[in-house]
């Protein structure tokens, strides 16, 4: 008989499901989104958007009500980036997008991300892309002289040789 049992039990035991529901709200408080499976999804997102409305009530004090469930890096951004992001919000910090089955054991996929995306993240990529733009031309270039170099070289030695041994071969000198 079931009474005043709450909660997903994932076919864990206790410890293993507060270990499991730590590492994703880590991962998605450092991560901003992770892919999980739907029952893990659903099952973290009311325990983070309470930690972020812990963080928004009372601030700094915060930090020993969330530390317990997520890890001391995810604690500071709690605090000092989720709380500021969604000051003017009162609830609905996380959406959850279902992305259908996975292949291997049919089983339903999620994202599960904030709703409000940070804007250094999105300036930390642009910065990469274009560091990225500017050393492609370069390595192309490199390796194509590379290549052409190991392909072209080679072939001339080796016909020198070859015209080498095969005259050697017939008694002719070469000079």
């Amino acid at each position: 008989m079931k009474k005043k049992v709450f909660g997903r039990q994932l076919k864990r035991d206790t410890n293993e499901r507060k270990a499991l529901f730590k590492g994703l709200m880590s991962s998605l408080v450092m991560l901003e989104s992770i892919q999980t499976t739907l029952p893990k999804a659903k099952s973290i997102k009311g325990q983070v958007e309470k930690l972020v409305t812990k963080a928004k009530v009372r601030g700094k004090e915060s930090r020993q009500f969330i530390q317990p469930f997520v890890s001391a890096q995810a604690v500071d951004k709690i605090i000092n980036d989720l709380a500021v992001r969604f000051a003017q919000r009162n609830g609905g910090y996380t959406r959850i997008i279902k992305m259908g089955k996975r292949f291997s054991d049919n089983a339903a996929m999620a994202v599960i991300e904030w709703v409000e995306k940070s804007p250094e993240l999105g300036k930390e990529v642009s910065k990469k892309e274009k560091e990225i733009k500017k050393e492609t031309p370069k390595v192309v270039k490199k390796e194509k002289e590379i290549v052409e170099a190991e392909i072209v070289k080679p072939k001339k030695t080796l016909r020198k040789k070859v015209t080498k041994e095969s005259s050697e071969k017939k008694g002719k000198q070469v000079k």
